[in-house]
Order: C-alpha cells, then sequence, then structure tokens
C-alpha cells in the first residue's frame, strides 16, 4: 500500500520534537569543516504548509489513523508517498507519547539501499506528514501471490536483500517489530526487483543489554516472545523465517481460522516442511528456515549468521567483475573542492537522482558491499578495483577515494556517499535540477539564500555557529553581500562540472 502502512504508533497532539543523530565530527581550523555532511541533516521538519509544496494525487493506502497518498513535489517534479497521519485518531492517554515519532526518529539514522527513504516531514493543526520515497513495483506479498510460488534463486535474492537491511538495522540497534511481506516494496515487478523495507511506525531503538517488554506485530509474523512481551531483536528473524516459509511454499507456517488461532498455533512453535510443495525444496532451504524459525531466541540465528548461511551464499551469489565500469570511474574521478559546493551536490542527489539511475546505483553498490552492511569498506572497494587493474594501482586509487569520497570521515563509504559521487554528473547537474535545487533551498521565495536557509535543509546539526554557514557563503558569495543569489549559486555548480571535465548545460 504505497510507501508506507498504518499502525498502533502512540502519540497525541504535542508539537513534533525529532532527536537529531549526531554526526561525526573532524577537527581542523577552518570553519567550513565544523559542517559535516550526511544524508540525515537533509531530513527536517519544514516550516509552512504541505500543500504548498505538494499537489497530492492517488490514495495509495490507508489504516487506522491515516492515510498514504502520491504526492508530486511543486519545484522538482519527484513523486514521493506521503504518509498523512490525523491528530484526532491518536488517542491523548497512550503509553508512550513519542512513540509516532520512531518512525521519523529511526529512517533519519539511516542510510541503506533496502530500506525506503524519509526525505521531509511537516505539522499543522490537523496532521503530521511523512514525505517518503514513492517505491513504484508493488508488494512483495502481491508478488508471491502472482508468481504462487519463488524460485530458490529468486527467494534467496528477496531474502539476502530483507537480510542486508535487517542486519544494517541490528548493527545500529534498531529493531523493525513488524516484518511481514506487506511492508517489504519492490521498484519493479520482477525478479530483480530491489526490495524495499518500509513501515518503520512500531520499530524502536533497543538497549543491547535489556529485553523488549511492548507487543507490536502482526498474527501470521509474530515472534512467541513478543507474545510473551520479553524479547530482543531476534524477533524479527522469526518474521524472517516466517516470509520465507511463505516464499517457498506459498502458506504460512502457522495459521488458523482467526487471529486467536493463528497466536496459538505461533505459541506452539510447530510448522512442517512436509507435502508437495517442499518436496524440490533443498535441504540447505529448509536449514535457514529451521534455524530462523528457532522457538527460543538463544537458538535462534543472527541477522549476521543469516546473511552468511550457505544457502544464501550460494544461491545469491554477485560477481565483482560485472560491477557497473561508469560507477567506478565516476567515483575515481570524484572530488569536491568547497564543503557547499559538496553539500549542495549531495542534496541533489539525495533529492532529485533519476529512478533509472537509482537503480544502477543501488545495483552496483549491493556488488561492492560483499558482507551486506550497508557500506563499502577499504577492502571491498579494493576487491572492485582489482577486478579493473593491477592491485598495486588498485590500492592507490581505492586510498584517494577514501580521502575524497569518505566526506563524514567514518571510515567507510555510505551509501548516500556513494550515490553523490558515483551519479552522472551531466544528468544530476542538469539546468533544471540546479535551478529547483535553488528554489527549494530558498525557502522565502526571496531570490537569494541565506545562512539559516542552508541549514534547515542542509544540517540537522543545531550546533553549528552561524559563523560557519556564513564562512561557507563567502566562498561562493562573488558581490559579498552575505547571500547566494542564483547566478553565484549556477557558477559554483558549473566550476564543478568544469573540473570533472562534464558538458555544462547552459
Amino acid at each position: 500500500m504505497g510507501s508506507s502502512c498504518m499502525k498502533n504508533n502512540e502519540n497525541s497532539k504535542e508539537k513534533i520534537k525529532i532527536s537529531n543523530p549526531k554526526p561525526v565530527k573532524v577537527s581542523h581550523s577552518n570553519k567550513t569543516s565544523d559542517f559535516v555532511v550526511e544524508a540525515s541533516g537533509f531530513i527536517g521538519k519544514r516550516k509552512g504548509s504541505i500543500n504548498d509544496h505538494y499537489i497530492f494525487s492517488t490514495k495509495l493506502g490507508s489504516g487506522a489513523f491515516g492515510s498514504v497518498r502520491l504526492g508530486i513535489h511543486k519545484t522538482t517534479n519527484q513523486k514521493r508517498a506521503i504518509k498523512t497521519i490525523q491528530k484526532s485518531n491518536i488517542s491523548e492517554d497512550m503509553r508512550e507519547k513519542t512513540q509516532f515519532f520512531n518512525e521519523v526518529d529511526i529512517l533519519r539514522q539511516t542510510d541503506h539501499p533496502n530500506i525506503v527513504r524519509l526525505y521531509e516531514f511537516y505539522e499543522d493543526d490537523e496532521n503530521y506528514h511523512l514525505v517518503l520515497e514513492y517505491v513504484t513495483g508493488g508488494e512483495l506479498f502481491d508478488y508471491i501471490i502472482k508468481s504462487k510460488h519463488l524460485s530458490e534463486n529468486i527467494a534467496a535474492n528477496f531474502m539476502k536483500q530483507i537480510l542486508s537491511a535487517i542486519a544494517y538495522c541490528h548493527r545500529n540497534n534498531i529493531v523493525h517489530r513488524d516484518l511481514k511481506p506487506e511492508n517489504l516494496l519492490l521498484d519493479k515487478e520482477g525478479p530483480d526487483a530491489t526490495l524495499k523495507i518500509i513501515d518503520f511506525g512500531t520499530s524502536a531503538i533497543f538497549d543491547p543489554k535489556k529485553q523488549m517488554t511492548h507487543k507490536y506485530g502482526t498474527a501470521y509474523y509474530i515472534a512467541p516472545e513478543v507474545l510473551s512481551k520479553n524479547y530482543n531483536e531476534k524477533c524479527d528473524l522469526w518474521s524472517c523465517g516466517v516470509i520465507l516459509y511463505i516464499i517457498l511454499s506459498g502458506r504460512p507456517p502457522f495459521y488458523g481460522k482467526n487471529d486467536k488461532e493463528i497466536l496459538r498455533s505461533v505459541l506452539e512453535g510447530h510448522y512442517s516442511v512436509q507435502g508437495a510443495e517442499w518436496a524440490k525444496i533443498s535441504p540447505e532451504a529448509k536449514s535457514l528456515i529451521s534455524r530462523m524459525l528457532q522457538f527460543n531466541p538463544k537458538d535462534r540465528i543472527t541477522s549476521e549468521q543469516a546473511l552468511n548461511h550457505p544457502w544464501i551464499l550460494a544461491l545469491s551469489e554477485t560477481n565483482t567483475s560485472n560491477i557497473d565500469s561508469t560507477s567506478l570511474n565516476n567515483l575515481q574521478n570524484f572530488h569536491a573542492e568547497l564543503k557547499l559546493q559538496y553539500a549542495i551536490l549531495s542534496f541533489i542527489a539525495f533529492q532529485m537522482v533519476s529512478k533509472d539511475e537509482s537503480k544502477r546505483l543501488s545495483d552496483a553498490f549491493s556488488k561492492i558491499d560483499k558482507n551486506k552492511d550497508g557500506k563499502l569498506s577499504h577492502d571491498e572497494l579494493l576487491e572492485a578495483y582489482m577486478q579493473q587493474m593491477g592491485k598495486e594501482a588498485a590500492i592507490e586509487e581505492v586510498q584517494k577515494i577514501m580521502r575524497q569520497v569518505d566526506v563524514n570521515n567514518s571510515g567507510f563509504i555510505d551509501y548516500n556517499e556513494f550515490i553523490t559521487a558515483c551519479s552522472a554528473k551531466d544528468e544530476l547537474l542538469s539546468k533544471e535540477n540546479i535551478n529547483s535545487a535553488f528554489r527549494m533551498l530558498d525557502a522565502d521565495n526571496s531570490g537569494k539564500i541565506t545562512g539559516n536557509e542552508l541549514k534547515e535543509y542542509l544540517s540537522s546539526d543545531n550546533s553549528l555557529r552561524k559563523d560557519v554557514w556564513d564562512a561557507m557563503i563567502k566562498e561562493v558569495d562573488q558581490n559579498g553581500d552575505g547571500e547566494i543569489d542564483i547566478e553565484e549559486f549556477k557558477l559554483m555548480m558549473i566550476n564543478y562540472l568544469k573540473k570533472t571535465s562534464v558538458d555544462v548545460i547552459s
């Protein structure tokens, strides 16, 4: 149902308060180095009415608290799935008033090709609005129904993507708590689709030393320990086991005439891999299901172990030599001299990269990301470039790439850093995109971008001083008025294009 499903999220009508992810900072002498460019910084609460920025179109789905509609951005024409929560449908006495905002908090912290992207959010007197990635290929659930059942190769491909996202979440102490085929969307209909996990409304940041006690989930997919209100992040692995069982057999392992009977079946924990539909399923596939559906969470496989299960490794093998050469070349040649120049480039990549380009880059990233942790290490890049050149040359190139592309100095190339560096710059920095970016950043339509407007759209770090933004503006402010007009903005990006030897669109 579009880009997000609606559930029993908890909150009151109090004004939205979102915690900010803390970026890694590197100490340098110049003021602009205090500003760390990260995808999370582009996601903020916008001023004004959402209707000033989006045209609402088709209804994509609905739930207990509101609906999901297709929205078209008036400036960029980008299509988004807009999740609207009606405040009147949220009770005042819910256990945790902040629960509703977990989805915003958590999606701001995630940067992974298999997790739906949050772009921005709004609040008015009646509603909360989350502006999310619009994923067009439908639900995995619908694809399963159409296909009756999927081959093991296709199943392993989808399962690897799910586990990659969940392992990334668990590594960052995020638990989803409502994994099911309806919350898994495809970017297109087909076996080679990129899968996106959506609806983090019941997700949470967990403490590895503590058990969770709130009961969330859906009858067929909920883990037995969640029903007992004493569980950890491995509840997601149980759900993954149920999903894999359904993908391979076309039916759930635990069933009943109603929710009560289904939950009783879950609590008993008995299921079968016998019968005609299982006759041709490999022992390795059954082994992974068994490891994920261990009744005792202590005996259950972890997301990292599941990613490295022989069935996943054998059937979803990716060949590094097939990585898109354009992405590797762009990564080699990437360099941005000015901090603001890079921030704008990254902002445009985050907001406006085309669907086809996004698919190409996502596929390339996934092929390089061998351990599926959602980021690229020095060794993973080295393996990719050694397919293209000798070892010594590859070592030199990768060292240069890490210096130029790892902008937040995390020691890895994050997903949005990869997208920014590898996108086709002549397409990304088209006349239309440059103009659209300027109009977005010029929030008050004054014809000039101020330091406060840069801060609102490019950073979630409220501790940054005014002189940081003034210093960045000064680098490109030709007339010295302390603001950036459209000509100065264009010149900054055109200078970048010239340095990357791309024909400029005038």
